[in-house]
């Protein structure tokens, strides 16, 4: 009789099969293979009252099967512990006393910026005109002396906190201390932020305002004098009733001096403490042009409220002596500290003979101050009449920010 399909199957499946094969099944239907050789686990029943119940929530065999080998863990007393998984670059266990290093992943590791640093872009000179042309594909970067100029940019807009004082002297007239102040204001007023406050307190119908205006602007403008603004002190409670009793050369506020020959030395130590604190209150940088003499009446008030010194020479025998001297007063008068960090500011207004050594002024003011500037001739500057940057040169411009930089740097 023919055999079944089925079992013809099975017979060619066995008849065929390795004997490998054949022998886990015969031992499988015998019953004397282990679970170990098949795989199977014998079915667990957790005991809920000594051990909690681990939540299953994957749908993995591999996964409920761990399960259910940690719940028969837990639940039996004689299964062995389970075998502590670390990974392989865990550090060591830490003792006290040493600093262990902390592995950082290649691939966890972020790194310090996600955007390459751009190289600065030349602005003047043929490396800027080189720039423009190629579209920017040619890039020299900036000139050694356009990043001199932006350091001393970046000096003189220096955010401060407070209000701070310069005040500029000289115990001799026409040698360029008006001129300073005008120029350093306006060159504090191009970079800074916020706008600084120029005041006259020259006992000797001072021109400030005509310098930073123009003597014809400053005839037509509304005659706000110090000596206007001591009368209405108490009743200013703003910047904007403020500005009424000043004038503005762009972003250079000023106050003028009193014009009047009888009451122009009459403003007093206290009158210019007053008018400092209320200028500290809207402005945080202030110049004092003081005019000529340290003896005056305010005088004693302005050095006494001033951060810093600029002290005005030339290079006359008599300018050079004169500094010295104002260095010497000061510092025999209890200021040794203003005048240990003054600014020497030596312009060659005149334009003196090839007789006088130079170099050799410069360095014997040098070792007495922070700080040594050289203003060069300029016709700008030594007309006497309106001070604009427009119209200087640029080695004027230069050392203007150069003086800017080092009062911005004194403030602290």
């Amino acid at each position: 009789m023919p055999k079944a399909a089925d079992n013809q199957m099975a017979e060619v499946d066995i008849n065929t099969e390795q004997p490998e094969l054949r022998r886990r099944r015969a031992r499988r239907r015998d019953g004397s293979d282990s679970d170990d050789w098949t795989g199977s686990f014998d079915a667990v029943t957790p005991n809920t009252s000594s051990a909690p119940a681990l939540p299953v929530r994957s749908s993995s065999w591999a996964e409920a099967a761990a399960v259910a080998d940690a719940i028969a863990d837990t639940s039996s007393p004689e299964a062995p512990p389970a075998p502590s998984r670390r990974p392989a670059a865990a550090p060591p266990p830490y003792a006290p006393g040493t600093e262990a290093e902390v592995p950082v992943s290649d691939a966890t590791a972020l790194p310090t910026s996600f955007v390459r640093e751009q190289k600065p872009r030349p602005k003047r000179g043929f490396r800027g005109f080189l720039y423009r042309v190629t579209g920017g594909s040619w890039n020299m970067g900036p000139s050694a002396l356009e990043r001199e100029e932006e350091e001393l940019a970046r000096r003189i807009s220096r955010q401060l906190h407070g209000s701070f004082n310069t005040a500029v002297l000289s115990l001799k007239g026409g040698i360029g201390k008006t001129s300073s102040t005008v120029g350093v204001g306006l060159t504090l007023a191009e970079f800074r932020g916020d706008p600084p406050c120029a005041i006259d307190a020259n006992p000797d119908s001072g021109d400030l305002v005509e310098r930073a205006l123009g003597e014809g602007i400053y005839q037509q403008a509304t005659p706000r004098t110090i000596t206007d603004l001591l009368k209405n002190l108490d009743s200013i409670n703003s910047l904007t009733e403020l500005s009424r009793y000043m004038h503005h050369s762009g972003r250079l506020h000023l106050i003028a001096g009193e014009q009047d020959p009888e009451v122009s030395d009459s403003l007093t130590a206290e009158e210019y403490l007053r008018i400092r604190k209320l200028i500290g209150s809207y402005y945080s940088v202030a110049l004092t042009d003081c005019g000529t003499g340290v003896t005056h009446n305010a005088m004693s008030g302005i050095l006494q409220s001033a951060d810093n010194l600029i002290i005005a020479a030339g290079y006359a025998v008599s300018g050079a002596k004169r500094a010295r001297s104002t260095l010497q007063w000061l510092a025999s008068h209890g200021y040794e500290e203003l005048a240990r960090n003054a600014i020497v500011v030596i312009t060659d207004k005149d334009e003196v003979s090839s007789r006088v050594d130079k170099d050799a002024i410069e360095e014997h003011l040098a070792g007495m101050c922070r700080e040594l500037i050289a203003v060069p001739h300029d016709r700008g500057v030594a007309d006497g009449d309106l001070v604009t940057l427009d119209v200087l040169k640029p080695e004027t411009r230069r050392a203007y920010k150069e003086i800017a930089a080092a009062i911005v740097d004194g403030y602290r």
